[in-house]
């Protein structure tokens, strides 16, 4: 299945399989195995295989998926939105730095990587922008991480629309 690249992208593969995207959003480079061979033309990427073998197969789909990823990060962005849930937890900008209050002893603090950006447009929410899906998904996780979302009260951060299935405590007989 080809890969259409939108127009104000550009692709240069070298012979190595070396693959730079460049678009409006950023520039994302990537190397990729010998076993597929990557071609453009006529605003669209071909991939095809060396061999039938399944790891090649495997491969394939890999590629295929990663290199869309590019193209759509730099053409468009990723975008993970993460809710704050809890009495007294709230978000904040401080600067490009990131501040929970979580209802530890401390505020925790995340620095802004290379190529993301925090947006928090009320207390109980924060936007992860960039152009690389995996870093995005990363930064995401790492901050869901220090309060995961806890099933009896359901307080913590999670992702916007995740389910959280909750528990029913103790009864007093």
């Amino acid at each position: 299945m080809p890969i259409t690249v939108p127009s104000g992208v550009t692709v240069d593969v070298s012979p190595a399989n070396d693959v730079v995207v460049k678009g409006k959003g950023g520039e994302l480079k990537a190397t990729f195995s010998t076993e597929i061979t990557i071609k453009e033309e006529n605003g669209e990427i071909t991939l095809t295989r060396s061999s039938e073998k399944k790891e090649i197969k495997a491969l394939h789909g890999l590629t295929r998926a990663l290199l869309s990823n590019m193209v759509i990060g730099v053409s468009e962005g990723f975008t993970k939105t993460l809710e704050v849930i809890g009495v007294g937890y709230r978000a904040q900008l401080q600067g490009t730095k990131l501040v929970l209050g979580l209802g530890f002893s401390h505020p925790v603090e995340f620095d802004q990587p290379a190529g993301i950006t925090f947006e928090v447009p009320d207390t109980s929410k924060v936007i992860i922008k960039g152009i690389d899906k995996q870093a995005v998904g990363q930064v995401a996780a790492n901050i869901r991480a220090v309060r995961p979302p806890e099933p009896y009260k359901g307080k913590g951060i999670r992702y916007e629309g995740e389910y959280v299935r909750r528990k029913v405590g103790k009864t007093g007989m």
